[in-house]
């Protein structure tokens, strides 16, 4: 079951995403920052255990633009649609907020060409972006992500 994430999933979302970031599959997020965003995030729960399984956040940059990130599912969990149907809801998300573009900064393009995202240079991601997360960034300014971008 997809549901908006609660303040209990602080801790499991980070522990998921700090499992990807040690294997340098994605970026970890500090738990505060969690905390401060947890309102972008949407979790897919196990309705038989209650774990949570998934994670997928759609953060707002500006007015018009927001990005997909922190996509990850647990690994006894890959292959059984959890991140394409969380990376879905975040879609369905910002068409509900009328956004006119979505972007994503991934290791994975293959997955996220599946939703229509394109490969596109950082420099066309709004500088809103760039100063708020990338500076503070642990990779910055040696960035080796791939920007992806899609028009809604």
């Amino acid at each position: 079951m997809i549901r908006k994430a609660l303040i209990d999933d602080v801790a499991p979302i980070h522990a998921l995403l700090k499992f990807y970031a040690d294997k340098g599959e994605l970026l970890g997020r500090p738990l505060s920052n969690l905390y401060d965003h947890l309102r972008d995030f949407w979790v897919y729960e196990d309705e038989d255990t209650g774990m949570i399984t998934g994670c997928a956040a759609l953060a707002f940059c500006w007015e018009d633009i927001a990005e997909i990130r922190s996509v990850a599912v647990k690994k006894e969990y890959n292959g059984q649609g959890i991140g394409s149907a969380l990376t879905e809801r975040c879609i369905q998300e910002a068409f509900y907020f009328k956004l006119k573009t979505l972007f994503a900064l991934t290791y994975r393009p293959s997955f996220f060409a599946r939703f229509g995202f394109a490969i596109t240079e950082k420099t066309n991601l709004p500088m809103v972006k760039i100063w708020a997360g990338c500076l503070d960034c642990v990779k910055f300014p040696d960035c080796d992500e791939i920007a992806m971008i899609k028009e809604l």
